[in-house]
């Protein structure tokens, strides 16, 4: 049974620009009924950071905040780290736990994105093949 990050990641990543309005953000993660996108932060290394819908709900809606004035990049969570495609579904989970997060963008040897995981992602992986056997 398929137990890795890289079995059950989404693919491709969702990535926006930190400069990008967090309406525009919103707009991409309603319309491709997503929870999180990417922000591309890299300079010469490969960087990410992370906006999610709690961000949007805690950092706009709660602080009564106009998204289309805000940029991606005042709201977002990073640098962050990343998931090896390779990993299982524990490590992926043990390292979400530590670090009280809920999605992980996946990245090959390089730092290039090749997916995205989260919690959500682990719960149907759990609920679909169940836990035998788990690594």
């Amino acid at each position: 049974m398929p137990h890795t990050v890289r079995d059950w990641m989404s693919s491709p990543v969702v990535v926006v620009d930190p400069d990008s309005s967090v309406s525009y953000a919103l707009t991409l993660m309603r319309r491709r009924k997503i929870h999180s996108v990417v922000v591309d932060i890299s300079d010469k290394n490969p960087a990410y950071g992370i906006v999610t819908t709690t961000d949007i709900r805690d950092k706009i809606v709660a602080a009564d905040r106009n998204p289309a004035e805000t940029t991606v990049r005042e709201i977002m969570s990073g640098p962050i780290i990343t998931a090896k495609p390779e990993w299982t579904l524990k490590e992926c989970s043990q390292v979400m736990q530590e670090h009280h997060i809920h999605h992980l963008p996946v990245a090959d040897e390089s730092g290039t994105l090749i997916g995205i995981i989260s919690a959500t992602d682990i719960f149907m992986a759990v609920e679909e093949t169940g836990w035998k056997d788990r690594g």
